[in-house]
């Protein structure tokens, strides 16, 4: 079957005011975001794709759009069911705020059980990814081999989701997979199991060293869903 490509965004205006987007629209790359798009297509040079797969929002659309000016023959599709959760109620709220919220514990420990007001379940948000991944996989192998790689480009939350899926790991221990903005996942699906080759690759071990805490003065980044460490 396929390998699957997964590209999470690159870090947006709403990742480092500390927001939580959901599908608010208009929230857009930042600067490093930009930056970090623009490196996508040297990482991925060496990888044959067949098609590109993209959430319905700017922040995805704007992270893959120099690797399609790169390769003007790459096909993209637009997939809703990859598209960042619904958060409801709480889209928009800053994350400081929301962690005094009683359901945040729930989010972190019992995601299986965490339904958002006014929004969607984490267990509808993963059933619809990896509903999604399914279909294109069958896609991808019956138009191109089985021997295809494609890419999608999403959100942390859903490539977490995914990505325990893959593992057989329950919904609830997700919280424990991290993907940093515009890293790159990569999953080998075969017959009888799922291979997971790359788990957040950015290529960049900066980020293993102490972050600046918002007080002292330096930029905060937050990472993306409601289950930012």
């Amino acid at each position: 079957m396929a390998t699957l490509i997964l590209v999470r965004h690159g870090r947006s205006t709403a990742n480092t005011s500390g927001v939580l987007a959901g599908r608010t629209p208009g929230v857009a790359l930042d600067e490093r975001g930009a930056a970090q798009a623009a490196a996508l297509p040297g990482r991925l040079a060496d990888v044959p794709l067949a098609a590109a797969v993209t959430s319905p929002l700017q922040r995805c659309q704007e992270t893959l759009r120099p690797l399609l000016e790169a390769r003007p023959d790459l096909p993209l599709h637009v997939e809703d069911r990859i598209s960042e959760c619904d958060y409801g109620d709480w889209s928009g709220r800053k994350l400081a705020e929301l962690s005094d919220e009683p359901l945040m514990q729930v989010v972190q420990a019992h995601a299986s059980a965490a339904a958002f007001p006014g929004g969607e379940s984490m267990r509808a948000m993963q059933n619809r990814a990896v509903e999604a991944v399914r279909d294109w996989n069958a896609r991808v192998e019956a138009e191109h081999g089985e021997d295809a790689t494609y890419l999608m480009c999403s959100h942390g939350d859903i490539v977490k989701a995914i990505v325990a899926d893959a593992l057989g790991m329950h919904l609830d221990l997700f919280q424990r997979i991290h993907v940093d903005p515009c890293s790159v996942t990569a999953i080998r699906y075969t017959r009888l199991r799922p291979f997971l080759l790359r788990l957040g690759d950015t290529g960049d071990f900066a980020g293993f060293a102490p972050r600046e805490h918002p007080d002292s003065g330096g930029a905060a980044e937050v990472g993306g869903g409601a289950g930012a460490p």
